[in-house]
């Protein structure tokens, strides 16, 4: 008896279910498979395939939106249909199949097509992923796992332009050649999903709804809204990390090393995801969300005043500090929030939201940026992150988990 309430092995990682542990690595290898090509994509299309800088950005916006578009269709579609993971696996499955039509491209139109079709697999995978986290979590849990998957994909991300940059020393500059090492993670991802992740049983009575119902999207509630306004606030003070990599670049660093920004922001994020999760696990999601945009307040204002490229980097790795703390606590407070029949629905929901305010963060960073320097960036990146923390002190409740049933 004295074993059952054994709390240290209960909150430790050896506790988190073979599952989360499986869709972690899943994510790994994916998002390594991904950022290899996509660290070396830009190059190869004006380099290689002769296209202009205007068609990239129309490529990646295009491919952008349409996942941005189906991931709120594929989460209410696994609430319907009661199956998580063959949506995670079509998902998944679509993006290894497009990861060979990169180093066979002849044309631009072949690079459209994979983008296209692989933005369309994360979009159909990530709700309904994630949903099955929560589903396969025990409810005291779910920081640690959420935390856990976006630690192992962020060192995914870190791996694949390491990766890039150690291939194309080696097979001399050769990006066809240094593409077709991406295939290998990309299938190495879907056996791990096939092989390893259980769907867990549905309850008997469970009585889906159709998806995209708007009396069920309703029934979310002011918990999960608050959620999303958060998330939706946060992602405008956040914008797109391209912009610390302009930042770098405008502090002196030389375009060599330019990529290193990235690298110090996931290297942050990943050390640091687990860890938060656990410990709102612990301590509650509200304290260690406060804590984390606490860090980019203080993030932005470094980067909006940095003299040096010392600072610079200093406001990066509070930057992914900052990721670290509050991402994957966002999805569990959405698993928290949101009865288990509609988590698929609710992450689709969430996802569409922060999608559409990180594009219009970009531009909004971009036009201040053009319009009033950099400094103005950041600076307002500091006030809505500002305004996020003073409405999570003043309106969030403490959280109290929901019933995973």
């Amino acid at each position: 008896m004295g074993s059952k309430h054994s709390t240290p092995v209960v909150t430790g990682l050896s506790a988190l279910p073979r599952g989360v542990w499986a869709l972690g690595l899943v994510s790994l290898c994916m998002d390594m498979s991904s950022e290899l090509i996509h660290s070396l994509l830009p190059v190869f299309l004006v380099g290689v395939l002769g296209a202009s800088k205007t068609l990239v950005g129309l490529i990646e916006g295009i491919a952008e939106a349409m996942a941005l578009i189906v991931k709120i269709f594929s989460g209410a579609a696994s609430d319907y249909l009661g199956r998580r993971k063959a949506l995670t696996l079509l998902g998944y499955g679509m993006a290894a199949v497009t990861k060979p039509l990169f180093p066979l491209a002849g044309s631009v139109a072949t690079v459209f097509v994979a983008r296209f079709i692989d933005r369309i697999g994360k979009g159909i995978r990530g709700a309904p992923r994630d949903a099955l986290i929560a589903d396969l979590t025990p409810a005291n849990l779910r920081g640690a796992s959420f935390g856990l998957r976006q630690s192992l994909d962020t060192v995914g991300a870190v791996a694949g332009p390491i990766l890039a940059i150690i291939a194309m020393g080696q097979l001399d500059d050769d990006i066809r050649a240094v593409f077709w090492i991406a295939v290998i993670p990309a299938i190495l991802s879907v056996i791990i999903l096939v092989s390893f992740v259980q769907e867990p049983e549905r309850p008997v009575t469970a009585d889906p709804a159709p998806p995209l119902r708007a009396a069920d999207v309703k029934t979310l509630g002011r918990a999960y809204w608050l959620v999303v306004a958060t998330g939706a606030v946060l992602t405008l003070a956040r914008f797109s990390e391209a912009f610390l990599v302009l930042r770098a670049s405008e502090a002196g660093l030389a375009d060599a090393y330019v990529p290193f920004v990235l690298v110090v922001m996931s290297v942050a994020y990943a050390a640091s995801a687990y860890p938060a999760g656990a410990w709102s696990d612990r301590a509650g999601r509200k304290i260690v969300l406060v804590a984390g945009i606490g860090l980019l307040v203080v993030a932005d204002v470094i980067l909006a005043l940095a003299p040096d490229i010392w600072l610079v980097m200093a406001g990066t790795l509070l930057w992914g500090l900052h990721m670290g703390l509050t991402q994957g606590l966002l999805a569990a407070m959405i698993a928290d929030t949101v009865p288990r029949r509609l988590r698929g629905t609710a992450f689709g929901v969430f996802n569409l939201f922060s999608g559409i305010m990180m594009l219009a963060a970009s531009v909004l960073a971009g036009m201040l940026w053009d319009r009033f320097g950099v400094t103005s960036t950041f600076v307002a990146g500091a006030i809505f992150s500002a305004m996020s923390l003073i409405g999570i002190v003043c309106f969030a409740r403490p959280r109290t988990a929901t019933p995973s049933r």
